[in-house]
């Protein structure tokens, strides 16, 4: 046990709050303009910045441009960083995403493609397979009895889909139906939960995945209660002020990397390997966000329709105003849209 509580820690210590990381690559300065590439991480940011690498030292090599990383320990800190204009390019997913495309002058290019060939990921709540809860009905039997790591309020799987698909419409909130709530990563959750830290917490398939090969041994100690409808993958946004012709190479990169044929391509498509569950990238636009948006507006609309409410005209014009956000937002993400 104390080994891993030690290892924890470490990732604790990678993913506290508010550290941001910047990795430049060694390469020669050819005095062009460096490319930033934005990384939403899975495991830890030293461990995202690494399974990209290979990716974008290519690119670094094709385009003549050196490219840094802005990798980072939390969803707010990749969200500062591209509010601030100090990434080119991110992989973003959900309400990261939609901010990007409506208020910080990004544009989708390209969605990822799983190497399953899935269109998408699947949150989960996960447990210890020898512990209490066996099931979803045992976790919402008891109230205030049970411990929750979930992730950020800006994830989607480790906030957005649990809460709007398994709290809210049963009239329940996750911060006040809990014994008590933990904030972190999907990594850290899943070692809680192993350690007996947390009973409950929230993760997705590829970060269940990433931990099953690290920890195979504790990951067989994990049992999943629950799994959420499809969510679509990540997307790709570049930001609109990029000059052309760079903008247009890049998008051309990223979106062709591992199609060539012959060892070029299977060397390109090892290192697409070593990011978990990526087999490359399909040309997207704006559109593809719009589940994200369903998402999150089924959660307001939950949270709304269980409220407490003066009376049913007060309740009725939330409800009203609701509706006419979603319009709102989906006429934002068209009006954003970047030709494919």
């Amino acid at each position: 046990m104390r080994r891993w509580l030690l290892r924890a820690g470490l990732l604790a210590c990678l993913l506290a709050p508010g550290l941001s990381l910047r990795a430049d690559n060694a390469a020669p300065d050819t005095g062009a303009a460096p490319i930033r590439f934005g990384i939403l991480p899975i495991g830890s940011a030293a461990e995202s910045r690494e399974q990209w690498r290979p990716l974008l030292d290519d690119l670094e090599k094709k385009l003549g441009h050196p490219v840094t990383t802005v990798s980072v320990s939390s969803y707010a800190g990749l969200s500062g960083a591209i509010g601030d204009q100090r990434v080119d390019m991110a992989f973003l997913s959900g309400r990261l995403a939609i901010e990007a495309v409506v208020h910080q002058h990004m544009g989708v290019v390209a969605q990822f493609v799983r190497d399953d060939g899935a269109k998408g990921n699947v949150a989960m709540l996960i447990v210890r397979a020898n512990g209490p809860i066996h099931n979803l009905k045992d976790l919402l039997a008891r109230p205030g009895r049970w411990r929750y790591g979930r992730g950020e309020t800006l994830s989607v799987t480790g906030y957005v889909a649990p809460e709007a698909e398994v709290f809210a419409p049963r009239g329940l909130n996750s911060d006040t139906f809990f014994a008590s709530v933990h904030v972190g990563n999907h990594q850290n959750n899943a070692l809680a939960v192993v350690n007996g830290e947390v009973d409950v917490a929230t993760c997705n398939n590829p970060d269940l995945d990433l931990f099953r090969r690290n920890f195979p041994n504790e990951a067989a100690e994990l049992r999943v209660i629950w799994r959420s409808t499809l969510i679509p993958a990540g997307v790709l946004v570049v930001r609109d002020g990029l000059p052309d012709p760079l903008r247009g190479q890049l998008i051309d990169f990223m979106r062709h990397y591992g199609r060539a044929p012959g060892a070029a391509g299977e060397r390109e498509r090892a290192n697409l390997a070593r990011i978990p569950d990526l087999a490359g990238f399909e040309p997207a636009d704006s559109r593809v966000l719009q589940p994200f948006v369903d998402l999150e507006f089924k959660l307001i609309r939950e949270q709304a329709e269980h409220g407490r409410w003066i009376n049913e005209q007060a309740k009725d014009a939330r409800l009203k105003q609701i509706d006419a956000d979603y319009q709102k937002a989906l006429h934002q993400l068209m009006r954003n849209r970047s030709p494919i």
